[in-house]
């Protein structure tokens, strides 16, 4: 388990180099000067002055600038849109709300998922395994951004329910969070449901009933730790859903995390932001994956991640 994981942490830095170099690459072409916005002129002696402070008056300087500066230093540099602030301000501000909603989506996807996709296999064939087909359908198909804006008019306009936006209390977690969790969810409670029917089919399913262990120890005990396996398997990528997701849904909902910052940075082509929450983001994703594949483990003991392949 320990070669393992230090084999998977060493291969960290050329995954996030290679993420580096694509991110770089597409802020860099992009269209637009990251310092001429609006109606503001400024003076081109001036303009080379910031363009050299920011060590972007040449695509190669920055890109060799950029790295060294986040390996050695910590720090992502200042943002070229944010004059006051740099991006390390700006990600420990609003890094922690981006993160407090993600992971309270990521909850609700796979508790609700679980237990919806498990009573469909139950009942399968019958109107609640029907009913959660198209619950998962909608799901899939509706964009997470089109979800928050029927929830915002329905629950927060029409019927005054939860505040309009904002951020501070448990009630402004609810709406952002259902939005950002719809999609996951349906994932999931589908995974589940298809390998519970597959689970329940077993033999040994048949013989713990047969030495008299009750229906429901047998299904939430024994079968769903068996057929919890696949969701664990798309908990990476939904992580990566439910993070980039939340972009969207920020904006929509007026959530002062990293999303409304980073949905600016592309729009200002501001450099600095656009890669450093690229890379912290890239980051959290691949430590997500890797405690995914550690936690296999501990879901079922007769797998072992570190064994090489036959």
């Amino acid at each position: 388990m320990f070669r393992f994981i230090a084999w998977r942490v060493a291969q960290f830095p050329l995954i996030l180099a290679i993420i580096y170099l694509v991110t770089f690459l597409l802020v860099w072409v992009a269209p637009g000067d990251p310092f001429q916005r609006g109606d503001r002129v400024i003076d081109p002696t001036t303009m080379q002055a910031i363009k050299e402070k920011m060590h972007a008056d040449k695509w190669y300087k920055f890109l060799t600038y950029y790295p060294k500066q986040i390996i050695v230093h910590q720090d992502f540099g200042f943002s070229f849109n944010y004059e006051e602030w740099t991006v390390n301000d700006i990600l420990s501000s609003s890094l922690p709300v981006s993160i407090t909603l993600g992971l309270f989506a990521l909850t609700i996807a796979t508790g609700v998922g679980v237990f919806v996709g498990t009573l469909a296999a139950v009942r399968r064939g019958g109107p609640f395994d029907w009913f959660s087909l198209g619950v998962s359908l909608v799901g899939i198909s509706v964009p997470s951004f089109v979800t928050a804006a029927l929830l915002l008019i329905f629950f927060s306009a029409k019927l005054h329910w939860f505040p309009v936006g904002g951020w501070g209390s448990f009630r402004d977690l609810l709406l952002p969070g259902l939005a950002l969790a719809l999609l996951p969810m349906a994932y999931i409670a589908r995974l589940t449901r298809v390998a519970m029917i597959d689970v329940l089919g077993n033999d040994y399913v048949r013989t713990a009933r047969a030495k008299g262990l009750s229906r429901t120890v047998v299904i939430w005990k024994h079968c769903l730790r068996n057929a919890f396996l696949p969701v664990l398997s798309y908990l990476g990528p939904a992580a990566a859903v439910t993070l980039t997701g939340s972009f969207v849904v920020e904006k929509v909902f007026n959530i002062p995390g990293l999303g409304q910052h980073f949905v600016n940075a592309v729009l200002n082509r501001d450099q600095t932001l656009v890669l450093g929450t690229v890379m912290v983001y890239s980051l959290f994703v691949l430590v997500f994956n890797l405690l995914v594949d550690i936690g296999y483990a501990f879901v079922d003991p007769r797998i072992e991640v570190g064994a090489p392949a036959t």
